[in-house]
């Protein structure tokens, strides 16, 4: 399988099941989901999708459609990107809860910077371990280039920020972007630092406050915001023949001095008073702050809700430069990594012990979506443990006083290091005993508590969760080098596909091939081929041919929607066909009645793996005359 054809099909699948781009009001992705805002869900949309190949699990939370897909988000995003026209997008009076468009929003400005912080966090890591154990190495220049390189995405996060939010509030990015560089400017950091000594500076006579942008969030958020409904209206009063040159200035002289005057102070006010009611509980009851995060951050996980609380965090790291929600949350993520691999340990089916490995050790990453939708809340008494394990670790780190001093983009096993500090030793000591009581606490309970075990079907492999293509077996044509001549699948009319009304065959986003409007609803196989998929509406049929070539059948578009009415598939999973076998039969005037077209896709989807050649043939091709050779 290759990436591109796997995220484009899977992108356009999506798109149809929730609706096509007509119910779409708004989309986004963060670091493992794809994020529809829907006019209004259709029936049965999640659980058709939960069917899908490479997704994990569907989530409605948050006034969001979310589709977890795992750490190949942003390819099918991409996809998903190709397949919409963004422009269209209305929201047509939908209605949505304030608390749903904050998360929305922070979930969609984080998702695309958050692996270039965590980078930065692992790197600030590695030099505190460095001048922990050796501690002169601080003192040479190769020390403070690593260490200034570290800082650099924090020191300019507003930046950063800015061209996420101006794609999301949909605004000029380099406007955007001049606005965010004004705050951050060292000029108006020292002007900062001349309020901070008492010293009174006015603009236009309204006076400054002392705020200070860098590694800022809710100010260049809220800031971009703004500037979308002030460039929209900058827009349509400027001529258009002077609009390139004024927009941005008009953008610039109002929105740098709003920001400065009324909207920096008063969200960063905000950032900090929310952070510092965390803190003082904390400060008060640490257990219970610890248990609290450490049991439930997962629970918040699932609902996609996690993306909130990154200004508290971030609020923290520039008040204090430390943070201790971040290391009772790494607990969280370890318990529940662990519970993955205790569940692999454990359980005597191959197939979910290989599953169970896979999502434990994306789960070492920081990643637990996997781990969670793929085996702990799918078995249920996994996940209760991970929670449980999560916050007796917490529980313990909470005793020891422990902070992270760096800060972490995905917190995990591999960011405990961001607890060292040379003024709080304990602290490192405290958090490597933490997430050790929640690895052995939470294998243990499992080992213990014990899951209900996915059963092995009759060949001996776990129960697929969906029709997925899969890699031919002992005994399935094996993958060799040589050309397969292609046979039209049915008799009709032949049709480019790029003539095809459906992006995903016309942009050939999922191979090469042609297509066939049929005469006579059957649909034969177009070589000798081993069947590696069948949808579960019996629209279409995937084939492996003996030089692994992948092919696609897909009878009719948008025809998913039928949900199997009028189709019937006559192969199964594995089954092994010669060229000409029947695969699937259909009532084609029933289709066309219900307003479907059927013409039918015949692709070749890792065509980027072979060479392709489309036949010469006429308007009208009977079935089994060549129409392609693969090589």
């Amino acid at each position: 399988m290759t990436k591109i054809r796997n995220y484009a099909q899977l992108a356009g699948d999506i798109l149809a099941e929730v609706g096509g781009q007509d119910n779409l009001v708004s989309f986004t992705r963060c670091a493992t989901r794809l994020r529809l805002v829907l006019k209004e869900t259709p029936p049965q949309a999640a659980e058709r999708i939960k069917q899908l190949p490479g997704v994990i699990m569907v989530v409605l939370s948050g006034g969001q459609f979310q589709v977890v897909i795992g750490v190949h988000v942003a390819e099918v995003f991409d996809a998903f990107s190709g397949l919409v026209d963004q422009s269209q997008l209305k929201t047509d009076g939908a209605k949505v809860r304030l608390l749903d468009v904050v998360i929305g929003s922070m979930s969609a400005i984080f998702a695309p910077i958050v692996f270039v912080l965590a980078a930065a966090g692992i790197l600030q890591g590695a030099l505190i371990v460095a001048r922990h154990f050796a501690p002169q190495l601080a003192n040479g220049g190769t020390f403070a280039v690593l260490n200034f390189m570290s800082w650099t995405p924090f020191a300019f996060l507003p930046v950063l920020i800015a061209i996420t939010a101006s794609r999301f509030f949909r605004c000029n990015t380099f406007i955007a972007v001049l606005c965010s560089c004004a705050l951050i400017n060292p000029d108006w950091g020292a002007i900062a630092a001349r309020i901070a000594q008492g010293e009174a500076i006015t603009f236009l006579g309204l006076p400054l406050a002392e705020t200070v942008y860098t590694s800022s969030v809710l100010p260049p958020i809220f800031m971009i915001w703004c500037l979308s409904y002030v460039e929209k209206y900058a827009r349509r009063a400027i001529p258009d023949v002077v609009s390139e040159l004024f927009t941005p200035l008009v953008c610039m002289l109002i929105m740098v001095p709003f920001t400065l005057l009324l909207i920096g102070p008063i969200t960063s006010s905000a950032a900090f008073a929310i952070a510092g009611g965390y803190n003082w509980l904390f400060d008060t009851a640490p257990a219970l702050a610890a248990a609290l995060i450490g049991g439930v951050w997962q629970m918040v996980v699932i609902f996609g809700v996690h993306w909130g609380i990154t200004p508290v965090v971030m609020a923290n790291f520039d008040a204090h430069g430390r943070d201790s929600f971040q290391a009772f949350q790494t607990i969280a993520v370890v318990a529940q990594m662990a519970a993955a691999l205790a569940v692999g340990f454990k359980s005597r089916n191959p197939q979910f012990k290989t599953t169970a490995f896979s999502a434990g050790v994306t789960g070492v990453f920081g990643i637990t979506e996997p781990a969670l939708y793929g085996v702990t809340l799918r078995l249920k008494k996994p996940f209760i443990c991970g929670c449980i394990g999560g916050a007796l670790g917490a529980l313990v780190t909470s005793f020891f006083g422990s902070y992270y001093y760096a800060y972490a983009g995905l917190p995990s096993l591999l960011t405990v290091v961001n607890a060292i500090s040379p003024e709080n030793p304990m602290s490192f000591i405290g958090e490597l005993a933490g997430v050790a009581t929640a690895i052995i606490s939470t294998m243990a309970m499992v080992y213990a508590v014990g899951f209900d075990d996915p059963p092995l079907a009759a060949d001996g492999a776990a129960p697929a969760a969906s029709a997925a293509p899969k890699t031919p077996a002992a005994g399935e044509p094996a993958a060799q080098p040589r050309a397969v001549t292609l046979l039209s699948p049915a008799a009709g009319h032949y049709v480019p596909l790029e003539q095809v009304n459906d992006p995903s065959f016309a942009q050939k986003l999922l191979g090469e091939g042609v297509a066939i409007r049929p005469v006579d609803g059957q649909i034969l196989a177009p070589c000798d081929a081993v069947v590696s998929s069948v949808i579960d509406s019996r629209h279409a049929v995937g084939l492996t041919c003996a030089n692994g070539a992948e092919l696609l059948i897909h009878v009719g578009l948008d025809t998913v929607k039928l949900q199997g009415r009028h189709f019937d598939t006559l192969v199964a999973v594995g089954q092994q066909v010669k060229a000409g076998d029947p695969l699937i039969r259909f009532e084609q005037q029933a289709i066309e009645a219900a307003g479907y077209d059927v013409t039918t896709p015949f692709v070749v989807l890792n065509s980027d793996e072979f060479a392709v050649r489309l036949l010469d043939v006429n308007r009208e091709v009977a079935c089994g005359q060549p129409v392609m050779q693969i090589g």
